[in-house]
């Protein structure tokens, strides 16, 4: 009769599924992402080319690249878009690492606030960006309640916080967007590799700057590196907020992009759909070194 320790040991030495099978089981999930992603990515490639032949393009051309790569306003937009991507990102990530740090202290003694800083990952950006919208518009609650303390003579006095040149609307919206989800996932690494060796720390007389910055910060920056880079690719490639709460002029890449595709001039799709195209490919670049730095991480131990 086998014993019950043979039987455990027996259960952890199980090795787990091959290559292959591995491949087998997620092959379906992996011919809906090729499919919907590569195939569209594939045909958006083909028309920014210049093969279009319901507008009456049929000819192969880098024109359309050239066009927009070459256009003032592309570059502004550029500039916009990657001025609240960084600063999004920068500022998400700045207030991340207290927080995470905070809550590494009180997970175990207070789960409600934990559940709290959860709360936002649920709610889609969109509907963050009309509340935004509501709180801070020229008439929003903000302006009408400093109104009624007497801090401004009217509404109108309330700064523009809203469709402004500074997207201050845009960065708070995905700031307090991102902040949970960049600190759930350095706090998962805190949990993992960070009390135990903070506790040397401690027994070797360190004070709590040398703590953080010879133990947290070295354990933190690849997850907080890939995180950073996962909100940067998104709010680089996002839509629907400065769609919502951004200038006309200049407008962001995506926007950019979609008045171009829109356009009751067909012949100014191949330009946005080689807008969408130059998004995807930067999006891309800060995903696969997202992707990078975590398997570092993984490899020295940091993230499970």
């Amino acid at each position: 009769m086998t014993s019950p320790l043979t039987t455990g040991a027996d259960a952890r030495t199980r090795k787990g599924p091959g290559g292959v099978a591995l491949s087998l089981a997620l092959l379906p999930a992996l011919a809906v992402v090729l499919i919907l992603f590569g195939g569209g990515f594939a045909l958006g490639i083909v028309q920014a080319l210049g093969y279009l032949p319901g507008a009456g393009l049929g000819e192969w051309s880098l024109a359309h690249f050239a066009r927009v790569l070459s256009d003032p306003d592309f570059l502004h937009s550029f500039l916009l878009t990657l001025y609240i991507a960084g600063a999004s990102t920068v500022i998400a990530a700045g207030i991340s690492i207290p927080a995470a740090l905070g809550l590494a202290s009180l997970s175990k003694r207070s789960r409600v606030i934990h559940f709290i800083f959860q709360m936002p990952l649920t709610v889609p950006h969109l509907v963050i960006a009309i509340a935004v919208m509501f709180m801070l518009a020229p008439a929003g609650l903000l302006s009408r309640a400093a109104t009624g303390a007497g801090w401004i003579a009217s509404p109108a006095d309330f700064p523009l916080l809203i469709n402004d040149a500074w997207g201050i609307g845009i960065i708070l919206t995905y700031v307090w967007k991102e902040i949970p989800f960049i600190t759930l996932m350095l706090l998962a690494v805190l949990r993992h590799t960070g009390r135990d060796l903070l506790d040397v720390g401690r027994t070797l007389k360190a004070d709590a700057w040398q703590r953080f910055r010879y133990i947290t910060l070295p354990i933190i920056f690849p997850a907080l590196g890939a995180a950073s880079l996962i909100v940067f690719a998104y709010t680089f490639g996002a839509f629907e907020v400065p769609f919502l709460l951004g200038q006309t002029y200049p407008m962001t890449l995506p926007v950019w992009a979609y008045k171009h595709y829109s356009d009751i001039d067909l012949m100014a799709r191949p330009e946005g759909i080689a807008t969408g195209i130059v998004i995807a490919l930067v999006v891309m670049a800060a995903v696969i070194l997202a992707q990078v730095l975590t398997k570092a991480a993984r490899k020295r131990g940091l993230i499970a």
